[in-house]
């Protein structure tokens, strides 16, 4: 059995504004109808794989936890990264989590942000790269070159790709044009995909040989982690203090027993939207399209429009990327993909929450987001799922009005319990007990609608929480 780690960290940035810290790419329906993550999650299930190691952050635990409850998968393990500390100290962790159970088992180490359009050719691929790992070889996934890119990083073998595991020779790093051309031209690089499969006796080697700094921090915040809600919380003190570096410079590039296996049937990180565009596909003009939109003579250009009822029209475009959703609207010659970090930047400078707050906001019982915002009054959208309950909570600045329009509310006030229906609406006098549940078997919505001197997400007193949570968070 194969047991899979997807990492599940990361920002996004570079296809905002989709993708925000808030809700990176990860978790976003980018080239079809289901999330990267719930695919990559679905790639790894089944006859020999166990149950997969999930590494992410606290803030997208309960949203992992939805996805993969929605695809019928049930995790092995969703370790809590403290901070992000980039992807040496998460495999590291991983690594150690399942070594104590099975120090011999194999584990494939996967990002959960890549687009891999033929789950079972990559199956295949990592079938073929078995007998090395068992071997004590660390095997690395390199994807066939379709043409001389410089933003990724490639790998160079010591013969041109075959059935079975190749000997790596060496990494290289993202390349000029003129080189990528040259080792397109060789036949024996393939781009690195950052994918590995591995057995946790081998990688712990590695990591005592080339990153033995690693190694003190990542076990004591392993042996220190504590149960919480089906979660396993590294201990954060411990963590701290491991160095923050990529699995690759960590032991990668310093291990000496690395194989590679190639994989050419379809593979995409996604890594900007020229990039998602290609997934997606384009008509004869070379336009791709997404959502409600319409393009009039346009060529080479992405319109895509993300919020139910905002329509996009493009007319006259060639070579631009169109991205729109309520809160923001993005508009870039589509050679200049890369750049959109910087306009992430930008926001981030200037104060504006669009930089990295998404529009809906995920909470472990559904989410919310803000129809309307002015001086004194704030009108909410919340979805909350079947059998789930916000905290018992009152607020000292605020009251509010719950309109229900599709399901029923389970409502408490103070000492009052009562279920309210579509159609129907209560009032929640500022500094009541209150709590909303949903008792039904489908999701309810409601319309809130706040008003009061102060409308900020921490203006919250939390008395019952079946989450956990401190407080200052919604619901």
């Amino acid at each position: 059995m194969i047991a899979p780690v997807l990492l599940c960290g990361g920002s996004g940035t570079r296809l905002w504004p989709l993708s925000r810290k808030g809700y990176p790419k990860q978790f976003v329906p980018l080239t079809g109808t289901e999330s990267l993550f719930t695919a990559s999650a679905r790639r790894l299930a089944g006859p020999g794989f166990a149950a997969p190691v999930v590494v992410t952050g606290s803030d997208f635990r309960f949203i992992v936890t939805e996805q993969l409850l929605a695809a019928g998968i049930d995790p092995g393990a969703i370790l809590i990264e403290p901070s992000a500390r980039n992807t040496a100290p998460a495999v590291l962790a991983a690594v150690l989590h399942v070594a104590a159970t099975d120090p011999e088992a194999l584990l494939l180490v996967a990002p959960s942000d890549h687009a891999i359009s033929n789950p079972e050719a990559f199956r295949a691929a990592v079938a073929r790269g078995v007998p090395a790992a068992q071997a004590g070889q660390i095997v690395t996934f390199g994807i066939t070159p379709t043409h001389p890119e410089t933003g990724y990083g490639w790998l160079e073998l010591s013969a041109p790709a075959g059935a079975a595991a190749v000997p790596l020779t060496r990494f290289v790093e993202k390349p000029d044009l003129p080189r990528a051309e040259a080792m397109l031209a060789a036949g024996n690089f393939l781009w690195n995909a950052g994918i590995f499969l591995f057995s946790a006796r081998s990688m712990l080697e590695a990591f005592r040989a080339h990153a033995p700094a690693l190694l003190p921090p990542v076990e004591a915040a392993v042996a220190g982690a504590r149960a919480d809600l089906g979660f396993l919380r590294l201990e954060a003190a411990a963590w701290e203090k491991a160095e923050a570096i990529s699995v690759d410079y960590a032991v990668m590039e310093r291990a000496p027993n690395l194989s590679v296996v190639a994989y050419d049937a379809g593979w995409n990180d996604l890594g900007g939207w020229d990039a998602v565009a290609r997934e997606m596909g384009a008509d004869a003009a070379g336009v791709s399209t997404s959502g409600e939109v319409t393009a009039i003579d346009c060529a080479d250009t992405l319109l895509r429009s993300d919020s139910d009822g905002v329509e996009l029209v493009g007319i006259g475009l060639t070579n631009i990327i169109a991205v729109a959703m309520n809160d923001a609207v993005l508009v870039a010659d589509r050679r200049r993909a890369q750049d959109v970090t910087r306009a992430v930047d930008a926001l981030k400078a200037k104060g504006a929450r669009q930089a990295e707050a998404f529009p809906r906001d995920h909470r472990p019982w559904g989410w919310f987001e803000t129809l309307a915002l002015a001086d004194r009054f704030q009108v909410k959208r919340i979805t909350v799922h079947p059998g789930a309950a916000l905290s018992l909570q009152s607020h000292f600045h605020r009251s509010e009005h719950w309109i229900v329009v599709s399901g029923t509310a389970r409502v408490t006030i103070n000492d009052t319990v009562q279920l309210v229906t579509e159609n129907q609406s209560v009032y929640i006098p500022l500094g009541a007990k209150h709590r909303m549940e949903n008792p039904g078997q489908v999701p309810m919505v409601l319309i809130e609608v706040q008003t009061g001197a102060y409308l900020g997400e921490d203006d919250i007193l939390r008395y019952e929480d079946v989450y956990s949570r401190g407080q200052g968070a919604k619901g």
